[in-house]
């Protein structure tokens, strides 16, 4: 476990930005964290190191998933809408875990009776306005 700080946004881009060069095909990271606690700006960064600029990330809230491009297919979920597991299967959320992809998933607890038992879980909690602990289990 990695216990670190963020004092702003950007900040918590450049640790996504380093943590993507950890990752591999298959991987499956868990963001874990209130609303607002900077878990799409982590988002923006992961990509960034994944070969992409960042700026095409965007809460994908609505459609619960949106696929980037970059260095290797990076799936992107947002479960937070999702009132049951079953309609991340319903819309083939496994697929998409066993791809040779990354997949990146905010509110993973609301799916998690269908994530594989092998992933990385980042926790964020807000400790001031623009501050930031994200653990990385």
């Amino acid at each position: 476990m990695k216990r670190v700080r963020s004092s702003s946004a950007a900040e918590t881009m450049v640790l996504a930005k380093e943590y993507a060069g950890t990752i591999d095909r298959g991987d499956i990271v868990c963001l874990q964290g209130d609303l607002g606690a900077g878990k799409t700006n982590f988002v923006r960064g992961f990509v960034q190191g994944l070969g992409l600029s960042g700026s095409e990330v965007s809460s994908p809230t609505f459609t619960v998933i949106n696929e980037y491009e970059g260095t290797m297919p990076i799936y992107h979920f947002d479960c937070y809408r999702l009132e049951h597991y079953t309609e991340a299967l319903e819309i083939g959320a496994e697929d998409y875990f066993y791809s040779d992809g990354v997949c990146i998933v905010e509110w993973p607890e609301r799916i998690l009776e269908i994530l594989p038992n092998e992933k990385k879980w980042i926790t964020f909690k807000q400790t001031g306005k623009e501050e930031r602990e994200i653990t990385f289990h």
